[in-house]
């Protein structure tokens, strides 16, 4: 069981099994409407697997081992989970012909066999993944802040909706996000944690983003890892919110304008990756025929637990925890799906 696991004091959920199953429906429905809106995304279909040879799967920070087996009716070919949908979301926007200003959203299922389970992490991942074409002009640090601006005005309009229906949820969001980078973090809190530095700031300022994560720091230390091959490090972050509940800061977001040739190339190196550009995605990057994009993950189930006051993430979705989890959970008031 994961040390990490934090069991608030008192803890009584605001509502029953049953309410939180509507609960959990009406969220979905109203903040995808939401986002779709503010950001200009049009709904598709995404993979659940994805052949090995493709390269389109996430590799996240490298190491995380893929759930993968053999196709019987393709000759054996190897085929994995998705891991996320980071870079099939930019070959769909070119197959389908999106152009500048239009972009997709998808119901992300993944599986992240690897994952330390606790009170956000779930070896399930469940996400609204979106994608946006845009313009070199627009790759730029002002509109990447602005698009974080229309993804947390839908967020807090979701919930002002579920607050209306369901009065006992108390807590509120900031709809207004901090802005800061990982570099001037440090700088401000040099001698604590990534996650410590992430959790003071955002307890001062309630929701924030996050910028520039997946380089090194001035200390020689990342703030976290990012895969080289779709975020550009420089114009990248995390949505962070205040989770009264769990007292701590909760990521609901993970976001970027993507890597164009020349931040792909170095990022690349910077990993000992190159050997990546033997993929078809990767060379289309390099040659210019995919088009520039800004896009990211919204965590379905974390959005939930944060809206519905829920204490552990396994209170809005059915998976797989130690068993002793599930016993200590259910000693402290927390129902487990």
């Amino acid at each position: 069981m994961s040390k990490s696991l934090y069991l608030p004091e008192g803890y009584k959920a605001s509502l029953s099994l049953r309410e939180t199953q509507h609960a959990i429906k009406y969220i979905k429905d109203v903040f995808q409407q939401a986002l779709s809106f503010a950001v200009t995304l049009d709904r598709v279909s995404a993979p659940l697997i994805v052949t090995t040879e493709s390269g389109i799967n996430d590799d996240l920070n490298g190491v995380e081992r893929k759930v993968g087996f053999d196709i019987k009716e393709i000759g054996g070919k190897d085929a994995e989970v998705v891991q996320s949908l980071a870079k099939w979301k930019r070959m769909a926007l070119y197959r389908y012909g999106y152009r500048p200003g239009e972009g997709i959203y998808t119901d992300m299922n993944a599986i992240r066999r690897d994952d330390d389970t606790d009170n956000t992490h779930s070896i399930f991942v469940d996400q609204w993944d979106w994608e946006k074409v845009i313009t070199k002009e627009e790759r730029t640090v002002e509109y990447l802040k602005e698009t974080v601006k229309a993804i947390v005005k839908a967020v807090a309009y979701t919930k002002r909706k579920v607050s209306l229906r369901y009065p006992q949820l108390k807590s509120q969001i900031n709809d207004t996000p901090f802005f800061i980078t990982t570099q001037e973090l440090e700088n401000m809190y040099p001698d604590k944690t990534a996650k410590e530095r992430e959790r003071l700031i955002t307890k001062e300022h309630g929701t924030v983003f996050i910028m520039q994560i997946g380089g090194k720091l001035a200390s020689g230390e990342k703030h976290d890892g990012r895969a080289p091959d779709y975020d550009d490090w420089s114009l990248n972050g995390d949505i962070l919110v205040w989770d009264e509940v769990l007292d701590n800061a909760l990521e609901i977001s993970s976001m970027g304008i993507r890597v164009d040739e020349t931040s792909l190339k170095k990022q690349l190196a910077e990993c000992g990756a190159e050997d990546r550009m033997k993929f078809p995605y990767h060379r289309m990057i390099a040659d210019g025929t995919l088009p520039l994009t800004i896009g990211g993950g919204i965590g379905q189930s974390r959005l939930c637990m944060l809206l519905l006051e829920k204490a552990h993430i396994g209170e809005v979705q059915s998976s797989i925890w130690p068993e002793e989890m599930t016993k200590k959970c259910a000693e402290h008031g927390i129902t487990l799906l």
